[in-house]
């Protein structure tokens, strides 16, 4: 959650903590939540925070993001059907946060950014995370 509430700037203080995990951050926004789906996915890859090659990847992080998502819309995952749009801001962090080794690797996203109908001004602040066990 604090990779995506922070700027790259920000975020710099913190980097010691983050030596151990790989992570990425983002921008997103749209009516069309597979959009926002696809722009995390594509940061991942891009990132290589996941591999495109191992399915069991992607399918962790599909279900991260997707619990992310239920934080951000409360659990109406639909957006541009309920005339609602998101700005949003998105961090990918993966690691093993267990010190036995035997735990594996996980992934989280995190969202924050704005919720609302498509009209300035009457979009809130939310805030979304999801964690999910690759493997």
């Amino acid at each position: 959650m604090l990779v995506v509430s922070l700027t790259p700037a920000e975020l710099e203080p913190f980097t010691s903590q983050l030596k151990d995990v790989e992570y990425c951050q983002g921008r997103a926004g749209s009516m069309n939540m597979q959009k926002v789906i696809s722009a995390v996915e594509t940061a991942a890859k891009r990132s290589q925070i996941i591999s495109d090659e191992l399915y069991r990847e992607t399918h962790a992080l599909y279900h991260a993001i997707l619990e992310a998502l239920e934080g951000v819309m409360r659990g109406q995952l639909g957006a541009g059907d309920m005339m609602r749009t998101v700005g949003l801001r998105f961090a990918i962090v993966r690691g093993s946060p267990y010190e036995q080794l035997d735990e594996g690797e996980w992934l989280a996203v995190a969202f924050y950014g704005t919720i609302g109908a498509p009209v300035k001004g009457l979009e809130h602040e939310t805030f979304g995370l999801g964690i999910n066990h690759i493997g």
